[in-house]
């Protein structure tokens, strides 16, 4: 293995780690802002600005890994088993829509367009757990009321990532990531 090699992997993982510490703390100050969606289990999804923004930048398996970081640790720090199973299975879904569609449509989507796909696959993937969890296939009558929630958090989460990922694309430590 060469120095560029060792020398990219390491890049690789000081990133994953900084946005899996930036995507907690988002998701701690979410904690704290005082916004009701009157849908239960509604949120704004800060953390998705660096899920998006990571997976702009590097492979899908270091994206994946900054999901699963950050999804447990923030079940560490606010959960139980079932907020861990609705966090990881809405992550998990909203991961992988946006992991596709960056990798069929990176040029012809918007970064606004793809983030709304992952607000709704996540809503999509937690009321999977859910019905999974309650045993019961009735807990997706909350889906038309959490598809326009996954709508606007998604425009406000892909609007940030629109701002983030030219600012990070001018700083030297994503420069050799830019081309992958």
């Amino acid at each position: 293995m060469g120095s560029e090699s060792s020398t990219l992997i390491l890049k690789r993982t000081v990133i994953v780690a900084i946005f899996a510490a930036v995507a907690v703390v988002l998701s701690l100050i979410e904690s704290l802002i005082p916004i009701n969606m009157g849908v239960p289990g509604a949120k704004l999804g800060l953390a998705n600005i660096m899920v998006l923004t990571c997976l702009y930048f590097l492979k899908a398996r270091d994206a994946l890994m900054m999901v699963l970081l950050k999804t447990l640790l923030t079940a560490f720090i606010f959960g139980t088993f079932s907020s861990f199973l609705f966090s990881i299975m809405g992550a998990l879904f909203s991961f992988a829509a946006m992991w596709f569609l960056l990798l069929v449509g990176r040029k012809r989507l918007s970064m606004i367009g793809i983030s709304i796909v992952g607000g709704i696959a996540h809503n999509i993937g937690q009321l999977t757990a859910a019905s999974l969890y309650f045993l019961t296939t009735k807990i997706f009558y909350y889906l038309p009321m959490l598809l326009i929630t996954g709508v606007l958090t998604g425009i406000a989460v892909g609007i940030a990532v629109r701002y983030l990922i030219p600012a990070l694309s001018r700083l030297s430590l994503f420069e050799s990531f830019l081309n992958d």
